[in-house]
Parts: C-alpha cells; sequence; structure tokens
C-alpha cells in the first residue's frame, strides 16, 4: 500500500466545497482542515504508485478552488494509535 500526504492551498470561500469533493474520492481516506501555510491536508492510501499518479495528476488537480498543492510519499507508519489497536484485540476496556 502506498500513502501520500497531499497538502492544498484553496481559494478562501471554497475550503469546504474542495474538502467535500476530496473526501468522496476513492483512494482519499480523510481530509483534515489545517492552520498554517495550507488549508487542507488530504491522506491518500492506494494500492500502488500509478493509482497514487492518477488521484494526484487527474482527479485532484480538477477540483475547482486548488490554488497549490504538495504530496509527500509516505515511507513507513510509526503510530502509537495503530500499535495500542494492533495489541488490545480482545481485551475488554
Amino acid at each position: 500500500m502506498v500513502t501520500a500526504i497531499t497538502l492544498l492551498t484553496v481559494e478562501r470561500d471554497k475550503v469546504n466545497e474542495v474538502a467535500e469533493q476530496l473526501a468522496a474520492m476513492e483512494g482519499i481516506s480523510e481530509v483534515y482542515s489545517i492552520a498554517g501555510r495550507y488549508d487542507l491536508a488530504a491522506i491518500i492510501r492506494v494500492k500502488n504508485n500509478d493509482d497514487l499518479a492518477d488521484i494526484v495528476t487527474e482527479r485532484v488537480r480538477s477540483v475547482e478552488g486548488i490554488i497549490r498543492s504538495e504530496t509527500l510519499i509516505a515511507f513507513r507508519v510509526y503510530s502509537r494509535h495503530d500499535l495500542e489497536s494492533m495489541f488490545a484485540i480482545g481485551l475488554d476496556e
């Protein structure tokens, strides 16, 4: 599985609309509105690099209101949440 984070700068009055369109796309698992230099962060999880290229260069680019984007490809995941849930299988809390 390939995971990427796409950071997006969006026209001010279109942030919610763009976020909803992105969240509805197959391959995009989450979209966060964020503070700072970017307006949105989209988490992309796909089977291979070809699928990633399709989402980033075709589908995301076609969404009106996106001014600029930067895509970061993840090499490894380090997640306490994932480890805790993996070891908590079958345990009652």
